[in-house]
């Protein structure tokens, strides 16, 4: 298994920068950052600088989506970062929540995001490709390489992900929820005629390691409301008791009251007072440690190929060292 850091890209630049450094030296491969313009700052500058001071880590958003950049100029930001360090990016990516939301805009369709995925990958990797009706081609581009991996919940998103992605992100940790969508992505590749095992399975989710439960649930309990935005979504696509989706991730959100996106993924968020203890246990990974290793390789053994910590708490560095001393060597 694999691991990865998600971090918020809050000034100064230098603690970003820091944290992923840091992560490198425990053991993590992978440093994710969220991608909203206008909550935080610039995240492929920052990506240049992360990449300079490391030597393996792979980069990426958690994710971007197709309406924030035009499609030519994300997949040329990839290809430059990768060809001046070599092929270390990953595209995540999605219908944009925060990122769209707060500048006005509406989510992507998932038929506008299943074409971007395709066009940002060809063009990423040297091949031509078709945005708004002009062929293009970026001819400088050598050997590039480009995973693009797709966030979903939903059973179109997850439909989507399986036939097109190279890698399903799930933002919860939850055995039972991870089963049902891990299974939904690829039984949509193998429909596609793809290899079920080459769409990499990417959890991700908040990670806390202490014996305060109560102090670490508070700490982690923005990430249920996080997640009721995506829910509350497919709640008025699909319906409360549909049936496409669990009601084990629906019924939570029945007393969500709106949500404030200056206070999104933080600690102090006022709006997810209605996220329950249980959700927060369910969706996060909190403990001692040996309850971290336990998740996980359940998780392992649902075909889970990373883990990507997000570390949006008071104890970032302290989980990132305890990660890398006892939790990494248990799951490499």
């Amino acid at each position: 298994m694999d691991f990865g850091l998600v971090l918020q890209t809050d000034p100064p630049a230098s603690t970003v920068v820091g944290l992923m450094r840091r992560a490198e030296r425990n053991g993590f491969r992978y440093g994710w950052t969220f991608d909203s313009a206008v909550l935080w700052q610039e995240p492929f500058v920052i990506y240049s600088r992360i990449l300079e001071h490391t030597r393996q880590m792979h980069v990426g958003p958690m994710v971007t989506n197709p309406g924030t950049r035009t499609w030519e100029v994300t997949a040329s930001t990839f290809a430059t970062l990768n060809d001046m360090y070599g092929n270390r990016t990953v595209c995540g990516i999605g219908r944009g929540d925060s990122a769209m939301r707060v500048a006005g805009r509406k989510p992507n369709t998932l038929a506008r995001l299943g074409e971007a995925i395709g066009v940002i990958r060809d063009l990423a990797e040297g091949r031509e490709a078709e945005v708004d009706g002009q062929r293009l081609k970026l001819p400088w581009v050598r050997d590039g390489k480009l995973p693009v991996w797709m966030a979903a919940y939903g059973p179109k998103a997850l439909a989507l992900a399986g036939r097109q992605a190279d890698g399903f992100i799930l933002q919860l940790a939850d055995p039972f929820l991870t089963e049902w969508m891990v299974k939904a992505v690829r039984t949509a590749a193998v429909e596609a005629g793809r290899d079920p095992a080459s769409v990499t399975i990417c959890v991700a989710a908040p990670a806390y390691v202490g014996d305060d439960l109560a102090h670490a649930r508070e700490q982690c309990r923005w990430f249920g409301g996080m997640v009721g935005n995506h829910v509350a979504d497919l709640v008025a696509r699909y319906g409360e008791h549909s049936g496409l989706v669990p009601e084990a991730l629906t019924d939570y959100i029945k007393a969500r009251q709106g949500y404030d996106y200056s206070h999104h993924g933080r600690t102090d968020n006022p709006d997810t007072a209605f996220v329950p203890d249980e959700i927060v246990d369910r969706f996060c990974l909190l403990g001692p440690v040996e309850a971290h290793i336990e998740k996980l390789k359940a998780l392992r053994d649902l075909g889970v190929d990373q883990f990507a910590v997000y570390a949006m708490h008071d104890a970032r560095e302290s989980v990132i060292d305890a990660y890398g001393e006892r939790v990494i060597p248990a799951l490499s």
